[in-house]
């Protein structure tokens, strides 16, 4: 079949996998049935956990006529058995000829492609970006048995995150203020805790450059033992989610416009717990937004994956530090970052680490 036709049809299979939920336990996936002539057969798309997975959606509505067929899949088909059947093994009761796939699956080492040729399929891979993009956090967190966290700080170049009388806002520029609303819309969920909400009374939602929400909203997570300030936004988003539940209030909005994301409040001081539960919720990718509280006690639980500091060229010489003690008492035990990347952001710089010791100090 021609590597033109494939692509179309890998292209395809992308636009299927985003109809998927972006927060959900299972990657998104989207799946191309082609006749030997290259026309389509059927398509499929996982539309979430529980839910047929892309390939045996696809064959389902191909019934008879996947036999023969080109299975162009985002991701490598599945070996595992769970709420659903293995796809792999599927895909060979089926009888379809050839499986074509984008990204191999993380979690299955190759198992997909050994299963399909062991039963007589040609299996390929062709690369696709778009395919990679989908399923990048699913895989991350795949790996690591958890969401993936970064711990975002937006500090003057002394370090500090607000002066001595407490104000904070605007330490950075409106185009780091951008960069930061978009990387929301990117992730599966925003955390803080109960002092930033207490302090600062934030939205956490995702928005454009003229104030409108994004298409894509976090989860808003708050994390600690107090109670939300009364009146907050967040506060008000979560009973805004109980009177909808208890049918108090009707739905006023319209589907087609996107709404800000729920509020999870998280009552405990345990990072790994907070991540144990956004995982079960579907959570790839976690945004440390709160002050330096929450994002040291991510770090001295080693379970900080990435930093992203914005940095501003200010000078306050006061005030609250961006980084709490760590329990670091000489320079031998310093914890080293590598830097991956430096990019501008209006005036400011945008700082991407990675650590290159564990985090876990104490």
């Amino acid at each position: 079949m021609a590597d033109a036709v494939l692509r179309q049809a890998l292209d395809r299979a992308v636009d299927l996998a985003r109809r998927g939920p972006a927060r959900d336990p299972n990657p998104r996936v989207g799946c191309v049935l082609l006749a030997p002539d290259g026309s389509v057969v059927a398509e499929g798309a996982h539309r979430g956990a529980g839910t047929p997975h892309a390939e045996t959606a696809a064959l389902a509505a191909a019934g008879d006529a996947a036999r023969g067929a080109t299975a162009v899949v985002t991701l490598e088909p599945c070996t595992h058995h769970g709420r659903t059947p293995p796809c792999a093994t599927a895909l060979v009761e089926a009888g379809v000829s050839a499986v074509v796939y984008a990204v191999p699956d993380v979690t299955a080492a190759g198992g997909g492609a050994q299963v399909l040729a062991a039963g007589g399929v040609d299996v390929r891979r062709e690369p696709h970006p778009g395919a990679e993009d989908l399923v990048a956090d699913w895989a991350r967190a795949a790996c690591l048995g958890r969401p993936h966290v970064t711990w975002k700080i937006a500090s003057t170049l002394d370090g500090r995150v607000a002066a001595a009388d407490g104000t904070s806002r605007w330490i950075t520029s409106p185009q780091a203020r951008s960069a930061a609303h978009t990387l929301r819309s990117r992730v599966g969920a925003v955390l803080v805790g109960t002092g930033t909400a207490h302090a600062d009374d934030p939205g956490l939602t995702a928005r454009d450059d003229d104030g409108m929400l994004a298409p894509d909203q976090p989860l808003r997570v708050v994390v600690g033992t107090r109670d939300l300030p009364v009146g907050s936004q967040l506060a008000a988003a979560v009973a805004a989610v109980a009177d909808a539940a208890a049918g108090r209030r009707p739905a006023d909005h319209d589907a087609d416009d996107p709404r800000p994301g729920e509020v999870v409040h998280l009552r405990t001081h345990d990072p790994a717990e907070v991540l144990a539960d956004l995982r079960a919720r579907g959570v790839h990718g976690v945004l440390l937004e709160g002050g330096p509280t929450l994002g040291g006690a991510f770090w001295r639980a080693g379970l900080v994956d990435e930093l992203l500091v914005h940095l501003a060229p200010a000078l306050l010489g006061a005030g609250p530090h961006a980084i709490p003690d760590l329990g670091i008492g000489t320079i031998a035990d310093a914890a080293r970052l590598e830097l991956v990347e430096v990019t501008t952001l209006g005036p400011d710089l945008q700082l991407r680490l990675r650590p290159t010791t564990p985090a876990q100090e104490d």
